[in-house]
């Protein structure tokens, strides 16, 4: 189980590996032992002998990233930002409950599959709205906010933290394709797309009705622990042909951290390996993003976590 997370920034490891299967040890240069992550071959060795996906994998829509994508630079400031990962939305247009059909174009074929009309998107999308702020002008013809305090004297209380308190204003919706990574290479998925007043590009919510999507696999490693100085890879934070962005799991004080990487034909293995501190260490756990360059273009290719098994997914922008 991964355990509660602190996100703290942490600058970017850059690995550069070739097109062989087995990792190399970085992080100590050359003075360190070359047996040192034998432990991680071992592990991606197992993962990728066990990557077994069902037909649907290859016949299937089965998507590797969030149903909620920007279709370009939003320009965000921190308020809308804040606004965007809440889910905070008002509409100014009518969202239309009709439902119809699509289809998914995939780099190997077609498929026809059910949508969800505007309207079940948007109420997928929309999340509720802020609680009033001081100092912030009132929104109208909003729904009445979460729980809350009544004003006092010096205003609004409410026991949150201190952050923007503006909803994002939908003012219009139409229905288009955006690109999607899934268990097929990147493909054209079907999606409402909402343009938004504060935001420089619309926000895509994927169409695909519920019936005519494939859960990606949860584990498919065994079930012990990692060996002693192995972290998982949490997610992907971006795909650019060979190079990968991923985004390790470490604790507060570890260090030496070093992404590790199994090339194969059919799947990659990430990880990352580190040195545990042995002093006293809060027990939180840090994403920390890390480069990997691969021999070849990811493609269809999964990136399966050295842990579980289980193939990343493109996280949310």
């Amino acid at each position: 189980m991964r355990r509660s997370l602190l996100v703290l920034g942490l600058p970017l490891l850059v690995l550069a590996v070739g097109c062989a299967p087995t990792g190399s040890d970085l992080a100590d240069g050359p003075t360190a032992p070359a047996h040192r992550w034998e432990a991680f071959e071992q592990r991606a060795t197992e993962v990728a002998e066990a990557w077994r996906p069902g037909p649907e994998w290859s016949t299937g829509y089965v998507p590797l990233q969030g149903p909620t994508v920007l279709t370009g630079d939003p320009r965000f400031t921190p308020d809308t930002e804040a606004a965007f990962r809440a889910g905070w939305y008002r509409e100014q247009v009518p969202i239309p409950p009709t439902r119809v059909g699509g289809e998914i174009r995939f780099p190997d074929g077609r498929l026809k599959v059910p949508l969800v009309s505007a309207a079940e998107a948007y109420r997928q999308l929309d999340q509720g709205d802020p609680l009033p702020c001081p100092g912030r002008p009132k929104r109208t013809g909003l729904p009445t906010p979460g729980p809350s305090v009544e004003p006092g004297p010096d205003g609004w209380v409410s026991s949150a933290p201190e952050t923007a308190c503006l909803p994002l204003t939908v003012t219009g919706v139409t229905l288009g394709t955006v690109p999607v990574r899934t268990s097929r290479g990147e493909a054209q998925v079907p999606a409402w797309l909402f343009t938004v007043e504060e935001l420089a590009t619309a926000v895509a919510r994927l169409a695909v009705a519920p019936t005519a999507i494939v859960p990606a696999p949860e584990r498919t490693a065994p079930a012990r622990p990692l060996p002693d100085g192995l972290v998982s890879a949490q997610d992907l934070t971006a795909v650019d042909g060979a190079r990968l962005t991923v985004r390790l799991g470490v604790g507060a004080c570890d260090t030496g951290i070093t992404p590790l990487v199994q090339e194969r034909p059919d799947v990659v293995v990430v990880g990352g390996g580190v040195t545990r501190s042995t002093g006293v260490c809060p027990d939180v756990l840090k994403l920390e993003p890390v480069t990997l360059t691969l021999g070849a273009p990811l493609g269809a290719r999964p990136v399966l976590d050295v842990s579980t098994g289980a193939p990343l997914s493109v996280a949310p922008r």
